[in-house]
């Protein structure tokens, strides 16, 4: 199967009218994009929170070869979503038709949001857009612009957090690094939440003690920043900084692993 050999998690496992969440690297176990990925029918769907649908098309048809898949868009669909709960679907079980609208659970019982599939959408100003974002990253969820495209491994943005990716299945691009980091437990970087000052863009740095220690990988919020920061595991119990300005650590709201 193209997708099993393509993306890191364990696309065999997923039954029709489920989902889950999904990731594709770069040979050196880069992170390209996160994704979820829907068994609709005898088809697979990618919801795609960053990337553009028909790039990420191009990029997978190079790997395409002999085989017997279509890779393309679906512009006749559309997505929105709500901060409410699901009236059907439930964790990892879509619930509706793309007549009538997919829908899936994309939140959590202290955080609930609900993701809608189909051929109509409300439209959503540029506050709910950051609202959504700034509630993914509080869910674990990066938002990857493309300046962080292949920057980051699955580990170092805790994707198992999501159980976005598998250690068990065959190969796929980057599973060897993937693989030996998570058996020999040398992942030597995760994620931290942090509120940062407006103005804050993907790749700023973070210093603590006056020193550099680590990166900003997503940024979201409006005038409430926040912001997903890559920072080793061994560091000082002292305040960090970005921009100049301390931030405070929020934990993530667990619960979105599907």
């Amino acid at each position: 199967m193209f997708a099993q050999a393509q993306f890191a998690n364990d696309v065999t496992a997923l039954s029709p009218g489920q989902w889950q969440w999904n990731a594709w690297l770069n040979a050196k176990g880069r992170v390209i994009a996160v994704f979820a990925l829907l068994r609709y029918g005898d088809a697979l769907r990618l919801v795609l929170p960053d990337h553009n649908a028909a790039e990420l098309g191009d990029a997978l048809r190079r790997f395409v070869f002999r085989r017997k898949v279509t890779v393309a868009p679906r512009p006749d669909l559309r997505v929105s979503g709500a901060f409410t709960s699901p009236t059907t679907a439930s964790g990892a079980r879509l619930a509706g038709d793309e007549a009538g609208g997919l829908e899936l659970d994309y939140g959590t019982s202290a955080l609930p949001r609900t993701l809608r599939i189909g051929p109509t959408a409300a439209p959503a100003d540029a506050g709910a857009r950051e609202a959504w974002a700034a509630a993914d990253l509080r869910l674990g969820l990066p938002r990857l612009p493309a300046s962080q495209r292949e920057q980051w491994t699955p580990q170092q943005l805790a994707l198992d957090r999501l159980h976005a990716y598998s250690v068990k299945k065959g190969c796929y691009p980057g599973q060897e690094i993937v693989a030996r980091t998570h058996f020999l437990g040398k992942a030597k970087r995760e994620p931290l939440l942090l509120h940062v000052p407006v103005g804050v863009d993907p790749g700023a740095e973070v210093q603590q003690s006056g020193r550099a220690m680590g990166h900003v990988a997503s940024v979201a919020g409006g005038e409430s920043r926040l912001a997903l920061a890559v920072l080793p595991l061994e560091r000082e119990d002292a305040p960090l900084e970005v921009a100049g300005v301390a931030t405070t650590v929020e934990p993530f709201v667990e619960g979105l692993a599907r």
